[in-house]
């Protein structure tokens, strides 16, 4: 269960590439660049999912 507590950060690397992706992008005329930070949005949103399953985790694991 260690990995879980390393595993939510992974989220925030992805989004901050994408983000960067994005605003690289934005500069190329005619490149999606609403794609990169709609990805990079899910992985702040899965960041905070992932962070909250694993304090539920771990409250339930020190009330047993």
């Amino acid at each position: 269960m260690k990995y879980l507590q390393f595993t939510q950060y992974i989220y925030l690397i992805f989004a901050a590439f994408f983000v960067y992706d994005g605003i690289a992008k934005m500069n190329i005329p005619d490149e999606p660049y609403l794609l990169s930070f709609g990805i990079a949005a899910v992985c702040i949103f899965m960041f905070f999912f992932r962070r909250s399953f694993f304090n539920k985790a771990k409250n339930r694991n020190n009330n047993s």
